[in-house]
């Protein structure tokens, strides 16, 4: 998953961050409410996790906004204000969850695994065609046998199984998977060698999903129906 960490307290956005990279996240993180709405403004997220008390606004604020405007992004919001108004008030804005701090790093992973198990409907992995892949244990099964993938090569497949038959701009493709740091590179010579192993490897395997280029765009992932 693709986080933004809306935390103006640098040790524990710090600890955040180590804990769920150490998940294997693609984490990204924003300390005031000007920070984290400049990030929304140019990049996508997968679950945002916000505090309400920040420096130059308020959460809940932040929250409003995104949900007027349709966005996608799952909201957790973590808090040391615990009153039953802010926890009412930010699930009735549209929050997934309300963890106060403090809060131990094992709770906050496990919130985050049934946010998003909600949001799959109850299912923990993904399948399609003969293609399991297991988010909260970071494996992949094609025709029951283990696919063994590099971080960066399951999350850029998690990305694509999450959008089955969608083209995929390359752009936002890198955005997900490396997060800022994308930013700092001056081509995508890097996304096409990554993509370039996950497909040997899928092909390898025998997967019948197929990573195919769509000419001038990016990719675009064919479930067994559409790859005939």
């Amino acid at each position: 998953m693709k986080i933004l960490i809306v935390e103006d307290e640098p040790s524990l956005r710090e600890l955040m961050c180590r804990e769920l990279q150490r998940e294997n996240h693609v984490v990204e993180s924003a300390a005031s409410f000007r920070e984290a709405d400049g990030k929304l403004a140019g990049y996508s997220y997968d679950l945002i996790l916000l505090d309400i008390m920040l420096p130059d606004g308020s959460g809940l604020k932040l929250l409003e906004k995104i949900k007027a405007e349709h966005r996608r992004e799952q909201v957790i919001i973590i808090s040391a204000r615990d009153s039953i108004e802010d926890k009412v008030e930010g699930l009735e804005l549209g929050a997934d969850d309300y963890l106060p701090k403090p809060f131990h790093l094992m709770e906050l992973s496990a919130r985050i695994r049934s946010v998003a198990r909600r949001n799959r409907g109850g299912e923990r992995g993904i399948t399609l065609g003969n293609v399991t892949l297991d988010l909260e244990q970071q494996r992949v099964v094609v025709a029951g046998v283990p696919l063994q993938l590099l971080k960066k090569e399951f999350n850029i497949l998690s990305y694509f199984m999450q959008r089955p038959n969608h083209v995929v701009d390359k752009t936002l493709l890198a955005e997900a998977v490396w997060g800022d740091h994308v930013d700092q590179l001056d081509s995508f010579h890097f996304v096409y060698g990554q993509i370039k192993n996950l497909r040997r490897k899928l092909q390898e395997a025998d997967a019948d999903i197929e990573i195919k280029a769509v000419y001038g765009f990016g990719y675009q992932l064919l479930t067994p129906e559409k790859n005939r």
